[in-house]
């Protein structure tokens, strides 16, 4: 394969960057990188009404974010109307079109026809054979492709395989709309011809399209680039993927506490296999992807292996990757948590040194942050329910007995603080747990937490010994 291969994602700008949009995204970025060549960006915004810069921020905030970088300029698809306008004249000129002076009302009449026949809608032709002199005054004409009317269309499809199309059954499609607006028949033809895009990898909802738009690539005598329909993805349940199953945008991911590489390794694996490797690195997917090895069947979407791949990842990140991930979803999710950034820097230090004992159990970064509430809250602690229950008043007393041995301990670590906790256990007849477990609930507010000597060496002597003392006198 030349190092000429050049792939394109083409959203349109009406909404979030949405998973599957992401996927889709992601092949095309794999396919470029694997062969040498160049993943270019089209936003696709010929919808005035429905297209929002909102919506493109989002877009490339989301392939950004994801890792998934672009080479050269964002190509926008309305700029270049004059351009789409410029060749569906050329057709007219050649032969492969003509005007179409059909009314609004004729057009209605022949999909009524259509369904009381019980058969597909289409337009029948009339105004393609007819000299334009017969045409209605005042009637602003489209412009439409003369399509073959015998033979096949073929496409053949890197996943689908060979498709094929009784040409009897394509109408005429519409290139230019009476007020000169290009279609997006065309204007998607001519975009990917003039950026030079030798492979389309999209949802196989375009499948019809393919047929269609290869009809407008010949009949201007250009080559068709390779096409590559890939199914759709569904949810865990088998239905068409929605909001309830994980339809969100990739920005929701961020904000629930996905980390990139984690959705990226999810992602490359709905619909592509490469034996019975799961997980991948970057590097590992780029050498390794190949259209070829795409199933036929959609993809099912399933929240569960997304998580406990995420907590895979986490487990395997830098302690100072995860503390800067976290402080990444702060803006979103921190305000309920009583944070902001700029995150002072003893509070950094503090999660950075916790951060093996939390990142062991957390599937998501928002988990991560909410297990490690106790390095940021506000004295006097809140406690939860079985920590509450942890705390009677023997354990308050007990707490109140060990003060003393804890406030003599130096040098201030998880070895000296277990061993004064297990030398004041022994020499009151008490287990382990008896004592640790109120520690544990008086310092973190909650019954379950890191090891509970961990905890007293990353909050340090201050601050633990207030927040024993504030649990062994009720404050």
């Amino acid at each position: 394969m030349s190092s000429a291969v050049v792939t394109r994602f083409a959203p349109s700008p009406t909404g979030y960057l949405h998973i599957g949009g992401a996927r889709t995204a992601l092949f095309n970025w794999l396919y470029a990188r694997r062969f040498g060549g160049r993943m270019l960006l089209r936003i696709e915004d010929t919808d005035r009404e429905r297209s929002t810069q909102g919506a493109i921020d989002a877009i490339l905030d989301g392939m950004s974010w994801l890792g998934l970088d672009w080479d050269g300029e964002v190509v926008y698809q309305f700029a270049r109307a004059e351009r789409h306008r410029e060749i569906a004249e050329s057709l007219l000129a050649s032969g492969h079109a003509y005007r179409c002076y059909a009314s609004a009302e004729e057009l209605q009449e022949m999909r009524e026809r259509a369904r009381a026949e019980g058969r597909p809608s289409r337009y029948d032709g009339r105004w393609r054979d007819r000299d334009p002199s017969e045409a209605p005054a005042g009637v602003k004409p489209v412009i439409r492709l003369r399509a073959p009317l015998e033979g096949e269309t073929v496409v053949e499809d890197a996943v689908q395989g060979r498709v094929t199309w009784a040409n009897k059954d394509l109408d005429d499609l519409v290139l230019l709309r009476s007020d000169g607006t290009p279609t997006y028949m065309l204007a998607v033809v001519v975009d990917d011809h003039d950026m030079g895009v030798t492979q389309i990898i999209r949802g196989d909802d375009h499948l019809t399209n393919a047929a269609r738009q290869s009809q407008i690539y010949r009949a201007l005598g250009w080559d068709v680039p390779g096409m590559a329909h890939i199914p759709l993805i569904h949810g865990a349940d088998g239905a068409k993927l929605s909001k309830r199953h994980g339809a969100l945008g990739v920005d929701a991911y961020r904000d629930l506490g996905y980390l990139p590489a984690a959705l990226r390794n999810y992602l490359v694996r709905l619909g592509w296999s490469h034996g019975d490797q799961e997980v991948f690195t970057t590097e590992e997917m780029t050498a390794a992807f190949d259209l070829g090895a795409i199933g036929r069947s959609p993809a099912r979407f399933d929240f569960a292996k997304l998580e406990n791949l995420n907590g895979l990842y986490i487990r395997g990140a830098s302690d100072a990757d995860l503390v800067a991930a976290i402080e990444a979803i702060v803006p979103s999710v921190g305000a309920s948590r009583g944070l902001a950034l700029p995150l002072d820097s003893a509070l950094r230090e503090k999660l950075v040194a916790a951060m093996p004992g939390l990142k062991e159990r957390a599937k998501t970064l928002v988990e991560l942050l909410d297990s490690a509430a106790y390095l940021y809250a506000a004295r006097p602690l809140a406690l939860d329910e079985k920590a509450a229950t942890l705390l009677g008043d023997e354990a308050r007393a007990r707490l109140a007995a060990i003060l003393p041995a804890l406030e003599a301990v130096t040098p201030w670590d998880a070895a000296g603080t277990e061993a004064a906790v297990r030398a004041f256990a022994e020499a009151n007849g008490l287990k382990l747990g008896q004592v640790a477990q109120p520690l544990r609930a008086a310092l973190t507010g909650r019954a379950t937490s890191p090891p509970v000597f961990d905890v007293l060496a990353v909050l340090g002597r201050e601050e633990s010994l207030a927040r024993l003392r504030d649990q062994a006198t009720g404050a």
